[in-house]
């Protein structure tokens, strides 16, 4: 994968953090990175006072300092701003991160050597990956401590991770070891950081951005995973088809309500459950979180929808200070790091995502309370000694509250930092740790809801699903065969989580249905 600092798109991370894909600069990239720092080092040489080359920071702005400790200044920077705690960052966020600050560098705006934004690329390409605590960043300026403790890797004084196959499913956990050590394995050395180079690698908001970009692409399949398992339970519960005729959404053309109400007919389509009710159906109208699903998970996909842009927009973008302008030979102080952009973007997500949840909750009950569903209660055949589902309903319900804590902003406090210096910090690393877990919950209550609604169409056989719901059930049922007597749900409810973490579910469906 070439980077240039401009091309780089979600499909394109997915595809990284997938197939473990190699990556390089673009011939442009290095001819303007070696411009860049041209004008840096003639900056040096001539002794010009600018901020974070030839002065301290933050704070210390007004502070200038000497040519010969200009290397220890950037040194002293890194080693000052490791300061995180916490759990260390899954390692495919870290190599997410690297990759987005390499593809912020390479636009050469910056200042960097090539030779030191090399050690980088080298240290992805052989999965070489620095231990960053998760806990420290305020979102601005940039995530300077996550970012520190990765820079801490590239000069020797770090703890890495070595990894054969580095991608989100890996379960390798290999023991941390001194960077230093490791370096000399692999042919490297520890870079010694030159003026403006500390700065132009921390300054920036990848460690948000890294969550937002990987939330950003489940979450584009978690929301057709609400409707394989709002499907689902439409079928079990015996719904009309009613609510997702075209007529009442071209009414009211949301993009996401349009898309969700085609995907509903698509994946119920030639059903069997349907068809065995349409004449004899009492009912008027279902309960809203069945009638409802075009216009609620429509709402979440046009926010998700939302934030990918706003996130394809940051992954592209430069965010240290200053900045290096070759073509003018000037260099401006400015925000670009401030994290606001993402930390609103991250909230939106944890909002829009926490609601699929909420309804899929909701359709769990529906499938377990036999007063609503018509189905054995609790879609057990002997309710008294089995007791079936009724505890999964309280996995989901503990979920969603944990959820509902969770997406409360991030984005709406800010805590003064560097002697008020810096006024105004967004949270947006904190926004999007809480969007990261909040999207791990949301799979789980998904994955609930399709076990909880494959266990209700049991009852309906030898009925069919849709050619869509039928395509679900089958994978399904090829992990977990339906409850005959109580076990031990936790080993079957981890099964479809696998399912909806890897997307083997989805890419079943949409083998047989297209969905939007």
């Amino acid at each position: 994968m070439k980077l240039d600092g401009k091309s780089l798109t979600l499909d394109l991370i997915e595809k990284f953090i997938s197939d473990d894909v190699k990556v390089e600069l673009s011939a442009d990239s290095k001819k303007r990175v070696n411009k860049a720092r041209a004008l840096v080092d003639k900056w040096v040489a001539t002794d010009e006072v600018v901020y974070g080359i030839t002065t301290g920071f933050g704070e210390f702005a007004n502070v200038k300092i000497s040519q010969e400790n200009i290397e220890q200044l950037q040194e002293n920077l890194i080693i000052s701003h490791s300061v995180g705690v916490g759990e260390p960052l899954p390692p495919f966020i870290v190599k997410i991160m690297m990759l987005l600050r390499v593809n912020a560098l390479a636009r050469g705006n910056s200042g960097i050597r090539l030779s030191t934004l090399q050690l980088l690329i080298d240290m992805i390409n052989n999965n070489i990956i620095p231990v960053i605590p998760s806990q420290g960043s305020v979102g601005s300026s940039g995530d300077l401590a996550p970012l520190s403790h990765l820079v801490l890797a590239m000069i020797g004084k770090g703890n890495i991770q070595i990894f054969k196959k580095l991608n989100y499913l890996s379960e390798e956990n290999p023991k941390p070891i001194l960077s230093n050590i490791v370096f000399k394995k692999f042919g490297l050395g520890p870079v010694k950081l030159s003026a403006k180079e500390g700065l132009a690698l921390i300054n920036g908001t990848q460690m948000m951005t890294a969550f937002a970009a990987y939330i950003s692409i489940q979450a584009k399949k978690l929301l057709k995973y609400a409707d394989i398992s709002g499907s689902l339970s439409h079928e079990a519960l015996r719904g009309t088809d009613k609510a997702y005729d075209k007529r009442i959404h071209m009414l009211r053309p949301f993009e996401g309500q349009t898309a969700t109400a085609r995907n509903m007919l698509r994946l119920i389509s030639g059903s069997q459950i349907r068809t065995s009710h349409l004449e004899n159906d009492k009912r008027v109208q279902d309960s809203y979180s069945i009638r409802c699903i075009p216009q609620i998970h429509g709402a979440s996909k046009d926010a998700v929808n939302y934030v990918c842009s706003r996130v394809e927009i940051e992954i592209n973008s430069v965010n240290d200070n200053p900045l290096v302008f070759p073509e003018d030979g000037d260099h401006l102080e400015g925000g670009n790091f401030h994290g606001q952009p993402m930390a609103l973007a991250m909230d939106f997500m944890g909002i829009a995502l926490s609601e699929l949840a909420n309804v899929a909750e909701r359709r769990i009950e529906r499938l377990t309370n036999g007063s609503l569903s018509d189905l054995p209660r609790f879609l057990t055949k002997e309710g008294g000694l089995n007791s079936g589902f009724m505890i999964a309903q309280y996995t989901a319900a503990s979920l969603v509250s944990e959820n509902k804590v969770l997406a409360h902003p991030a984005s709406v406090d800010s805590i003064p930092t560097s002697a008020n210096q810096e006024d105004h910090n967004s949270m947006g690393s904190i926004a999007a740790r809480k969007g990261f877990q909040i999207l791990q919950n949301v799979q789980k209550v998904i994955a609930i809801e399709l076990l909880t609604a494959a266990q209700g169409i049991e009852f309906l056989k030898p009925l069919k699903c849709g050619k869509g719901t039928n395509a679900a059930f089958a994978e399904i049922r090829k992990q977990v065969p339906p409850l005959e007597e109580d076990r031990i749900m936790h080993i079957d409810i981890n099964k479809i989580i696998n399912l909806v973490v890897d997307g083997s579910l989805l890419k079943k469906v949409e083998k047989v249905v297209a969905l939007e």
